[in-house]
């Protein structure tokens, strides 16, 4: 058995090892375990999307924790960032999510976070590890009278839409604002809504009809096809699309072009320097960003620093260096002055009030950044060797960036999450990027694929 824990918890096939009932108890009485080693009392917030197998999961996880001597409170369907508010608001000791985000119906995953709504620490990821792959667990569990209870938070819903609205200006108003939401048939399918409709907004919402098997199926932030017709067939200034957990954000301009989580980032980073807002006049993202937006930051005046590729990596660098703004072109933003991680209707609510403060449309403050031509291609692999262990795949990159001339770049990585190689060009054209993306995938494809 293997390291559990990946860039964003524990994820894999549902209803198989390590995403079975039985990991889910053995997590459930380890992070109790955990918490208990530091002096707490193990009170845990549960949460979970709209996958079928969440109710498995949820049910696991709650007798795990219980059997431990730990208390649950259990909020049903709430967006990934809404369990870490609720975490942290009710002063409990640790959230765990269940979801794997914008990934298909049949996979899913554990994410926790500690008390304080931030993801938990590595040192502490590494003990749950330790307690479950070690078999130490048997060995600890209490006597039935020190075992803990259940409830369920009827008002987690209710907690969390009054959270997201207090991170919208008080002075802007969305009355004859006409906004249409794609909510992925996943986590965000009951608080978006409320939250766009208690603003004044006029709405319309799509893909919110979740059955356990269509969150992220053909809609939400990896597909706007749907939100982009209906953008164009409603009128509406702008479309929103969220993903099955509800931390990303892609949005669609009123002529129906998708705003990537790069331009988005653009906007809100200028309008927080217009506002004195931007501390240390810094965004960060990751080395995944396009070229355009390093070029924008540094006509826009402020600073632009690279993480690693992941949400905790951004985190990271942003507490580190003190910035309040940063996140991925996939979506993935943080906002620090409004949440603890990444939270995509808390990004949808300041893209908004950027464009009201503005009075410009979403497509003209999209302009704010270049888009460099890039392509990404993903290619499922049997291993994951090192990089630089691979002398033609070495040779392949190199020589794609040599020709490239320094207007463009090759970055080859693997998925923390999944068993994928992610090839990504950026080059001056659309069809030299693409063919050298397509090059350097086919030998990775050859090699490990």
């Amino acid at each position: 058995m293997g390291k559990l824990f990946g860039t964003d918890g524990i994820r894999g096939e549902a209803n198989k090892y390590p995403m079975d009932a039985k990991m889910a108890f053995s997590v459930g009485q380890a992070l109790t375990r955990v918490l208990k080693e530091e002096g707490l009392e193990g009170n845990v917030v549960v949460g979970k999307d709209t996958r079928i197998s969440g109710y498995m999961l949820e049910g696991a996880l709650e007798a795990g924790i219980t059997s431990m001597g730990g208390s649950v409170q259990i909020t049903g369907v709430l967006p990934t960032p809404g369990i870490a508010y609720i975490t942290e608001s009710m002063r409990a000791d640790a959230g765990i999510v269940i979801s794997a985000s914008h990934n298909p119906f049949q996979d899913n995953g554990l994410k926790i976070f500690s008390g304080d709504g931030y993801k938990l620490s590595d040192e502490e990821e590494a003990r749950i590890e330790e307690l479950i792959l070690d078999n130490e667990l048997e060995s600890m569990v209490p006597h039935p009278r020190e075992m803990g209870r259940a409830r369920r938070l009827i008002d987690a819903i209710g907690r969390y839409v009054v959270f997201l609205k207090s991170t919208f200006p008080r002075e802007l108003s969305m009355h004859g604002f006409k906004v249409v939401l794609d909510v992925a048939n996943g986590a965000t399918y009951q608080v978006a809504p409320a939250v766009f409709r208690e603003l004044g907004a006029e709405l319309l919402v799509i893909h919110d009809e979740p059955d356990g098997f269509n969150i992220n199926d053909n809609c939400g932030s990896q597909h706007t096809q749907d939100l982009r017709v209906k953008v164009l067939e409603t009128g509406a200034q702008l479309g929103l699309a969220f993903d099955g957990d509800g931390d990303r954000l892609i949005a669609v301009d009123e002529h129906g072009q998708e705003i990537t989580g790069d331009q988005i980032l653009m906007i809100c980073a200028n309008q927080l320097k217009k506002e004195g807002r931007l501390a240390n006049d810094l965004l960060v993202t990751t080395v995944m960003s396009n070229l355009g937006l390093r070029i924008a930051c540094e006509e826009a005046g402020f600073h632009h620093h690279a993480s690693k590729v992941g949400d905790r990596y951004v985190l990271e660098d942003m507490k580190r260096l003190g910035a309040v703004i940063g996140g991925e072109d996939s979506g993935h933003m943080i906002f620090l002055d409004r949440h603890t991680t990444g939270d995509g209707i808390v990004a949808a609510l300041q893209l908004v009030a950027a464009m009201l403060r503005s009075g410009l449309p979403l497509s003209k403050l999209a302009t704010q950044m270049d888009v460099y031509p890039q392509k990404l291609i993903n290619v499922d692999v049997t291993s994951k060797p090192p990089v630089e262990s691979l002398p033609e795949l070495v040779e392949a990159i190199a020589r794609v960036e040599e020709e490239l001339h320094g207007k463009g770049r090759v970055l080859v990585r693997y998925s923390g999450t999944q068993n994928m190689c992610r090839v990504m060009v950026e080059g001056p054209t659309v069809e030299s990027t693409e063919r050298y993306a397509a090059e350097v995938a086919d030998i990775v494809r050859r090699l490990i694929g």
